[in-house]
């Protein structure tokens, strides 16, 4: 039982009111960070806020009200969100990946990010191996979660928490701090990373036309995406919903294999896949699936928060050390990539940002080295969706299997 779940009578316990402060929260910090500007959210992304806030009204007594807190440790609204919300938002979030444009403009840049997501399944499982003893017994749950956050994004790291039945687990807690300290270094080097081109493209040996290929090609794959309609919604609602049917009626017949891929894991993974399919068929251009993903994503953080158990985040150094040293591998099988296919620092950074910061995070590294590029970077952050929750769920397998 989690600390969350020992305090009485919580403030506000029906599923209403519980369903308005989750959404609430989440609304509150973007409004904040779009109605002040504050540079705080440059460093610290609203992300680290909407799943702290919930973790403090869930574990904390509110003042004056003895040993009542704000929010439940359990409740209806989280094993919905976790029951449908979820199949949602990945559904969502993978129907509108075009791999064949990101290619089209990127070119080899696409397997320097495939590379480093590679680099971040082996650095998950060498970090591992070097501190598992210092770490909790089901350490493999957070870094599970964090490999699938580095991999694709916050969608991302959702869905591998839920397949991995993690989200009451402090290790979720410890892989969205690490998440985020980590982020605060490395989006200043991808970003600070222009200063060398010159000196990196020449030890990469880029070609000399590469630069202008790019921009050619970025020009013919700019369009416009049209406004939503209401029947757009609807088509999208339909086959979300269709998806999570089959992936539930799927799902238990399928083996469970060891602690790590059970049915709930079995359930994400065919969604995934069955999402990716409709990304290849016209489904992919209804407009407004990522808006509506995003949104799904967010609310779901803050319920992770609300569950989030406490009890482990002494092991917060051990595993920010272990986060680290996971990180440097990474870069350098990005930097690998780079040198080996005669990539551009630019491609580089976003192949990076694609990885570490998903869809929030490329399109900023984009626009500070190449504001052509912003459009490509959206869509190799959803190659990275499209492979996060595999990746992850591989990391996760292969971390438990090191450390038994």
């Amino acid at each position: 039982m989690s600390a969350a779940q020992e305090v009485p009578g919580a403030l506000l316990s029906s599923p209403e009111a519980v369903l308005a402060a989750l959404v609430g929260i989440a609304a509150f910090w973007f409004w904040l960070q779009h109605r002040t500007g504050w540079k705080v959210f440059d460093v610290f992304p609203p992300l680290i806020f909407i799943y702290a806030t919930p973790v403090i009204l869930a574990n904390l007594p509110v003042l004056g009200l003895g040993e009542r807190a704000a929010l439940p440790g359990s409740s209806p609204v989280y094993d919905a969100l976790k029951a449908f919300g979820l199949p949602f938002f990945i559904a969502l979030m993978l129907i509108g990946i075009d791999v064949g444009a990101a290619f089209r403009v990127m070119g080899r840049g696409v397997l320097v990010m495939l590379l480093g997501s590679v680099g971040i399944v082996v650095g998950g499982v060498v970090s591992y191996a070097v501190f598992h003893r210092f770490l909790a017994e089901d350490a493999w749950k957070g870094f599970g979660a964090l490999a699938g956050s580095w991999i694709g994004g916050t969608g991302n790291m959702g869905a591998v928490a839920g397949a991995l039945e993690a989200e009451g687990s402090p290790q979720l807690g410890l892989a969205v701090l690490a998440d985020n300290v980590v982020y605060v270094v490395w989006l200043p080097l991808l970003l600070g990373s222009k200063a060398f081109a010159d000196r990196f493209n020449a030890w990469a040996r880029v070609p000399a036309d590469r630069l202008e290929r790019m921009e050619a090609a970025a020009a013919l794959e700019s369009r416009e995406e049209a406004r939503a309609e209401m029947r757009d919604l609807l088509y999208l609602g339909a086959l979300a919903a269709l998806v999570t049917w089959a992936g539930s009626v799927l799902a238990p017949l399928l083996p469970e294999l060891g602690p790590v891929v059970s049915t709930s894991t079995w359930k994400v993974l065919l969604i995934t896949t069955l999402s990716i399919g409709l990304s290849l068929t016209p489904a992919r251009r209804l407009p407004g699936s990522q808006e509506i993903a995003m949104a799904v994503v967010y609310v779901y953080v803050a319920q992770m928060g609300a569950r989030a158990n406490l009890d482990g985040l002494a092991d917060a150094p051990a595993f920010l050390a272990a986060a680290f040293l996971w990180i440097a591998i990474h870069g350098a099988f990005t930097l690998a990539g780079a040198r080996l296919l005669r990539i551009d620092v630019h491609s580089a950074a976003i192949a990076s940002a694609a990885n570490v910061g998903g869809a929030a995070s490329a399109p900023v590294v984009a626009a500070a080295h190449r504001e052509s590029l912003v459009p490509v970077s959206i869509l190799m952050a959803l190659i990275g969706y499209a492979l996060g929750t595999y990746l992850a769920t591989l990391t996760a397998v292969l971390c438990e299997w090191v450390g038994s």
